[in-house]
């Protein structure tokens, strides 16, 4: 990192805020391969659009394939993908703006530091709302459901280092909504998640 810059003040989180009649928060969905993340994100995503609350959705579509795709999938690999997707949904929810972000994340150690960077300021400005939702499935269910065949090609050997089949995945311990994707529908995940947010002043309009 640099040592020879400065951080330069500009308008504080309140002021945009207080302009742009919204919160900022960053909504991090993990879970397994076929859990569902995606699927309740983009819905999560249209509902809170629809309720006009300015919001966007990070996912391994539009980050792999651009801002991260010189990454691959080794433990290192991963880490600099989390850190890098933490640091882009900081900024989208410093701007206020509710950024949603659909990826693996395996790794307890990882998601902390998404989470530490949204406690972290550089001003006078309050902590980042940080809900991390763990989209929990049995690897049974996610395999029967496989929609891209990875699992199937995970054992088949095609696939190295496949999260829940070659590589591991660290169940979150107290993530602050859990949701079990095959026992509970779409609509009511968005539901689950919107009233949440709602309880937590989230989504009201103005500061």
């Amino acid at each position: 990192m640099s040592t020879n810059i400065t951080w330069h003040a500009g308008l504080t989180r309140q002021e945009r805020s207080d302009l742009r009649k919204q919160k900022g928060c960053t909504v991090w969905f993990t879970g397994l391969s076929a859990s569902g993340k995606s699927t309740i994100a983009i819905a999560l995503e249209q509902h809170l659009l629809h309720l006009g609350l300015a919001t966007y959705r990070l996912d391994g579509d539009n980050v792999r394939f651009g801002l991260n795709k010189d990454l691959g999938f080794s433990p290192k690999d991963r880490e600099e993908n989390i850190r890098r997707i933490a640091e882009v949904a900081k900024l989208f929810a410093d701007s206020t703006t509710i950024a949603l972000t659909s990826f693996i994340s395996p790794y307890a150690a990882d998601r902390q530091l998404a989470r530490d960077l949204h406690a972290s300021t550089n001003n006078t400005d309050a902590p980042l709302p940080f809900i991390e939702v763990f989209i929990d499935i049995p690897v049974e269910e996610a395999e029967k459901r496989d929609p891209k065949g990875l699992y199937k090609k995970a054992r088949a050997g095609e696939i190295k280092e496949f999260t829940g089949i070659s590589a591991p995945y660290e169940r979150p311990e107290k993530a602050e909504i859990h949701i079990h994707s095959e026992k509970t529908s779409v609509e009511e995940a968005v539901r689950i998640i919107t009233q949440y947010l709602e309880e937590k002043g989230l989504l009201k309009v103005g500061s």
